[in-house]
């Protein structure tokens, strides 16, 4: 039996289907659909993307001989902190609010007046504010859904169902389900979803749907993750010591644990995963801040002028605005981008340099708190294909990183079914 997962990343949809052993058979991707208001994303054109997406992605299977047919898993993962609200028959009532929006200051005073420890779901960009202010715009909302929960109601036709990974952010206890009684004396009486482990079942597709993609009867959806969660089940191995560094548009960090670790001041979570978990977080710099100021060509050319034994002088925090999620929690840390050199090679080298010292301090949060430090870093996302960037990261970390055999969330999703089952 097939499994699907459906990543929905932040340039796309992309999907992936593996055999019973895990193993890539066949992959598609489509592009975010354009929002006509930035302002005011509109959810159900994730779910024309998504749909799309998966019309391609029959047709790629059939062409490696394989058939829709044999499909009986599918799983989902979103961008971490991403939702929205719909009424009961899973209508958007409000916008969508993204993951890195913020802004929203009278919510989170609020939530400093109940929180029982003022670093949980810290700042005017925390996810609970961004229910709470959800919450507050939208009329006839029956159910909050983060991201990954709204295709997978769709695919159901199940609103009111979460996971806890995608939960968490929100307030959700990972190891319960639970939500406290304080989070649900925040919001509307019975808009939170109940909070699945990962891979359960969610119920099965729409017959429709099914009949439509040309799957069987009775595919089953299960509970997801996030998309850092899915690409370190795709890129690394349950074992003790492994760590995974995602370098994309922010830089989001991984590592096995066996204890369950978290310190709100620092920004440090864990995920259950089976009998273990995975400990982490996510840093407000990447990719993001290297694309605002140089090209892809231009990272090219630039990097072949770094000298990656040595390092850089300049003493960077490279964020594109104040606030900071891993290794400090703290929504007003501003950035610092100055002084710039003249020679552009120079300035790409302090913002390598900076970007690898902030992810060796991640690594050096958990094991203050804890964790062990990892004896091996696999890389996924775009950044990990730079060797120069690579060679810096090494020097900080005091461990060459390897660079992942699969890095694309999807493929995580595809296999977490069969991880749990």
């Amino acid at each position: 039996m097939l499994s699907l997962g459906i990543d929905l990343g932040t340039s796309g949809i992309r999907s992936a289907v593996v055999g019973p052993d895990g193993a890539v058979l066949s992959m598609a991707s489509t592009g975010h659909l354009p929002q006509p208001d930035p302002d005011r994303i509109d959810a159900d054109l994730w779910w024309q993307a998504t749909r799309a997406c998966l019309a391609a992605q029959m047709e790629k299977l059939r062409e490696v001989g394989r058939s829709p047919e044999e499909i009986g898993h599918i799983c989902v993962d979103g961008t971490s902190g991403t939702m929205l609200l719909t009424d009961a028959d899973l209508r958007p009532v409000s916008r969508a609010l993204m993951y890195n929006s913020k802004g929203f200051t009278a919510e989170a005073a609020r939530i400093a007046d109940f929180a029982p420890d003022p670093h949980i779901a810290r700042g005017s960009g925390s996810a609970l504010a961004r229910a709470m202010r959800l919450a507050g715009e939208a009329e006839g909302a029956r159910y909050l859904l983060h991201q990954a929960d709204f295709i997978a109601a769709r695919l159901t036709g199940i609103g009111g169902q979460s996971d806890v990974m995608n939960a968490l952010k929100t307030g959700v206890d990972p190891e319960t389900g639970d939500w406290p009684d304080w989070i649900i004396s925040l919001l509307p009486e019975g808009i939170l979803p109940r909070a699945y482990q990962l891979g359960e079942a969610f119920g099965e597709i729409r017959a429709d749907l099914g009949r439509e993609l040309g799957l069987p009867a009775g595919v089953q959806v299960h509970a997801g993750t996030t998309d850092s969660i899915a690409a370190f089940l795709a890129a690394a191995p349950l074992e003790a010591g492994v760590a995974v560094t995602s370098l994309g548009t922010t830089l989001a960090i991984k590592a096995l644990s066996r204890a369950r670790i978290d310190d709100p001041a620092r920004g440090l979570y864990s995920h259950r995963v089976g009998k273990v978990w995975l400990v982490g977080g996510a840093s407000n710099t990447g990719g993001r801040v290297l694309r605002h100021f140089f090209s892809d060509a231009e990272l090219v050319a630039l990097s072949a002028r770094i000298d990656a034994a040595r390092a850089s002088p300049l003493d960077y925090y490279p964020l594109m605005e104040p606030g900071e999620r891993f290794p400090v929690n703290d929504p007003d840390l501003p950035p610092r981008l100055e002084p710039r050199p003249a020679d552009d090679a120079d300035f790409l080298h302090g913002l390598f340099e900076g970007i690898a010292r902030i992810e060796a301090q991640c690594y050096a949060a958990i094991a203050e708190a804890g964790g062990e430090r990892p004896t091996r870093v696999l890389s996924a996302g775009g950044g990990a294909k730079n060797p120069v960037f690579t060679a810096i990261r090494a020097r900080h970390l005091g461990l060459i990183p390897e660079s992942a055999a699969e890095t694309e969330a999807a493929i995580g999703a595809a296999r977490i079914p069969l991880m749990t089952a």
